[in-house]
């Protein structure tokens, strides 16, 4: 995968960087953290400019995070509610547990869309449920925008200097997603048991 994502880089620059980011979004296993540090790289050999990979490559994350807006948008609450009526009871889950959780994405969405952008994985699937809440299109767009801008910006920066060591700074990177995907896996099972002894108490 990583040399066919560099020779995307190679043949079709800025295009290729948001086509690729774009993708990653969708596709979260795509890493992010290859495509924006050998970006930075390929701006110390050849014409490219960083910030304007900086503004693809923020262009093809925005474009993708729409398209798990929409989806989100597509998946109706009703449906959400009725497998929730069925299996729901396995976790303690009822109707009115949906209903929070929309008021709650309500109040705190801004803020934890533009957080969850430097989370890995957490950053793509985070706007599926902001659609199903149907979060405003014009707050949503900002927060992904400005945070996706500045998780851009380190990256291709540090991987214009590193150079031609650029792969260095992707393997931290990489370690850096598979903690924090761990972290979040285990965060994650720690609120689900927790809710379940609430549900039972």
């Amino acid at each position: 995968m990583q040399d066919w994502i560099i020779n995307t880089m190679d043949q079709y620059g800025y295009l290729g960087i948001a086509l690729l980011i774009a993708i990653e979004n969708i596709f979260p296993p795509i890493p992010s953290e290859l495509i924006l540090t050998f970006g930075g790289f390929m701006t110390t050999y050849t014409a490219m400019n960083r910030w304007l990979v900086v503004l693809f490559a923020t262009f093809g994350s925005v474009l993708g995070a729409g398209v798990l807006y929409s989806i989100g948008l597509l998946l109706p609450v009703e449906r959400l509610e009725l497998l929730v009526d069925r299996w729901g009871h396995f976790l303690g889950l009822k109707r009115a547990d949906i209903k929070r959780a929309e008021g709650w994405f309500e109040k705190k969405g801004t803020s934890t869309i533009f957080f969850c952008r430097f989370i890995p994985l957490i950053r793509s699937l985070i706007s599926i449920p902001a659609g199903m809440a149907k979060m405003h299109m014009g707050k949503f767009l900002l927060y992904t925008t400005l945070g996706t801008f500045i998780w851009n910006i380190v990256l291709v920066f540090l991987g214009a200097y590193a150079g031609s060591k650029w792969s260095t700074i992707a393997h931290y990177m990489d370690l850096y997603s598979n903690v924090s995907v761990a972290i979040m896996a285990v965060i994650g099972v720690g609120v689900i048991i927790w809710f379940v002894k609430k549900r039972k108490n």
